[in-house]
């Protein structure tokens, strides 16, 4: 059995500092808090092993893409360390303001992911597993409405997730890419059907 994973202090000035940064943000096209995606990824990341390290770069995974770019990095970078500030740079789409084009961006994530490190596709995994879910939840009230969120589309979205699962597949964490995998399938699935009945 292994031993039990103790979080510290550091964790919890880091939930704070994740409440703190992205306080008043709401998750693309709903009324959630933000802070439920962080949390939600943050659990995933610690329910399939994570250190410390590992979960607050999962609860501070979008904050410099979201709120501050480098400047954030830099900060949590100092109160969080080195390993911290690696994960959440390597899963940072990009720190330019206005972003690339969307296809752009993806395409350079992707080729970033497959050399990327086991602490790296841990926290990415769980990032798109919690994406996949959201969406699953939102599709039965809203069906092909919800890929409006997304700058990619329904045909764009669904292709990147698949690509993560592709490369991440030959790559690990195993266990969590599985349900990512299932996840994806399921999308496609609800997809594909609404499409066939439309």
């Amino acid at each position: 059995m292994r031993r039990p994973r103790v979080l510290t202090e550091r964790f919890n000035r880091a939930l704070v500092y994740a409440a703190r940064l992205h306080a008043g943000q709401f998750r693309k096209g709903s009324t959630r808090p933000y802070i439920a995606h962080l949390l939600g990824v943050t659990s995933i990341v610690l329910n399939h092993g994570g250190d410390e390290d590992e979960a607050i770069a999962a609860l501070l995974h979008d904050g410099p893409e979201d709120q501050g770019g480098l400047e954030t990095l830099r900060d949590i970078r100092k109160k969080f360390g080195a390993g911290v500030a690696h994960i959440v740079d390597a899963c940072t789409d990009t720190y330019e303001d206005p972003k690339p084009p969307w296809l752009e961006r993806k395409k350079n994530y992707l080729r970033h992911l497959r050399h990327a490190d086991a602490s790296v596709r841990l926290v990415s995994a769980a990032d798109k597993l919690y994406n996949v879910r959201e969406i699953l939840f939102d599709y039965p009230s809203q069906r092909d409405a919800v890929f409006t969120r997304f700058r990619g589309g329904k045909e764009g979205t669904i292709w990147y997730y698949r690509e993560v699962v592709r490369i991440l597949r030959h790559k690990g964490p195993h266990p969590l890419v599985r349900e990512l995998d299932r996840a994806v399938r399921e999308l496609e699935r609800a997809a594909a059907r609404h499409t066939l009945g439309s």
